[in-house]
């Protein structure tokens, strides 16, 4: 194995690691769409179901590490994997205290640094959007979709955050 792809293994298993939102060692199919849309991929969900059928060789309903790895590594670009890099820095930007969520108080603080003060009723909006379990907060599989979404997100600004 080359050292690129070395480098590619690792880093795909820490993206892995970080949309296996229970730490089972294994991705059921929303953490699945999760991670494909992070790395800038849109399958519909008739795709995302056939690819978790083509990807779950042993046929228990989720992709473990190893069947995600025979899938998608041979075609997966040093490109992609440092996409994922910087939307993880900007993610660490806005988790100002690091607990891997970020609050409306962090989100409010960001956007204002970047010149983008919110009102309370866009931050209200913002959060709601964003936070898709209902917690209150964004986790980064909750940011990587909503940076998945947005065409402009390598801008950065408030249009392309949400």
């Amino acid at each position: 194995m080359s050292e690129l792809q070395v480098d590619q293994l690792g880093q795909l298993r820490e993206i892995f690691a970080r949309f296996d939102m229970d730490s089972d060692g294994s991705l059921t199919i929303l953490e699945l769409a999760a991670l494909l849309r992070s790395l800038g991929l849109k399958p519909s969900g008739d795709q995302i179901h056939m690819l978790l059928t083509n990807m779950d060789s042993n046929a228990n309903g989720f992709v473990e590490f190893h069947e995600l790895v025979d899938a998608i590594l041979p075609d997966i670009s040093a490109e992609t994997l440092l996409n994922q890099e910087l939307l993880l820095g900007v993610f660490k930007c806005f988790d100002r205290d690091g607990n891997g969520y970020i609050s409306a108080a962090e989100l409010a603080g960001a956007m204002a640094k970047m010149g983008h003060a919110l009102t309370y009723r866009e931050l209200t909006e913002m959060i709601t959007e964003a936070d898709t379990d209902g917690d209150g907060v964004i986790s980064f599989n909750e940011f990587a979709i909503v940076m998945g979404r947005s065409a402009a997100s390598e801008f950065l600004g408030h249009a392309a955050l949400w």
